[in-house]
């Protein structure tokens, strides 16, 4: 009785076992698991915006079978995704791959980035200059006195009770020197 074949967690490959023959085994649902990634992969460009599309690396025939697959309704729709699908078998899908990704995560990256300079101003309003000297190593084109000026009407704001101006240009002036590093 023969073993049964070990799946690969990386889903870009598809399982094979070698006899000692050199014979390439693989199972019917392993080949199936296989030609599902470049379908999948398919639809999810079909789905994307002309703009999101500038940014994945595509060649002109896929491009356009990609831009035809969105005109179409229905069956047609479904055979044309077959045939992009069949396009992708034939290309090395990992840089495609690799763009989606970034694509999908990109709002998770962003929100990500956000959350950490939120906390930063929270620490620069709790801990003043200690973090200030953090801030600079990060930032290495800041205004130290801007800042410092910044964190203390904040303070002041907050010990007056008012509406906290100085509180909200801490983060966009955080948010500035984030996206120009």
């Amino acid at each position: 009785m023969a073993k049964p074949l070990k799946y690969c967690l990386d889903c870009t490959q598809s399982p094979q076992k070698k006899e000692d023959n050199n014979t390439i085994l693989t199972s019917k649902s392993a080949m199936k698991r296989y030609a599902q990634i470049p379908r999948k992969i398919g639809g999810q460009l079909v789905e994307l915006s002309t703009h999101e599309l500038e940014y994945i690396p595509l060649d002109t025939q896929l491009l356009d079978s990609i831009k035809l697959a969105r005109h179409i309704k229905r069956n047609g729709r479904r055979r044309q995704l077959q045939f992009i699908s069949k396009l992708l078998r034939i290309r090395d899908i990992s840089p495609i791959a690799n763009a989606l990704d970034k694509l999908k995560n990109r709002h998770n990256q962003q929100s990500a980035i956000l959350y950490k300079l939120e906390d930063l101003r929270m620490r620069l309003l709790k801990n003043g200059n200690d973090v200030i000297e953090e801030v600079i190593i990060l930032f290495p084109g800041i205004d130290r006195q801007k800042v410092k000026a910044l964190v203390r009407n904040a303070k002041k704001e907050f010990s007056d009770k008012k509406t906290s101006k100085a509180f909200h240009q801490i983060f966009q002036y955080l948010k500035e020197l984030s996206e120009i590093s």
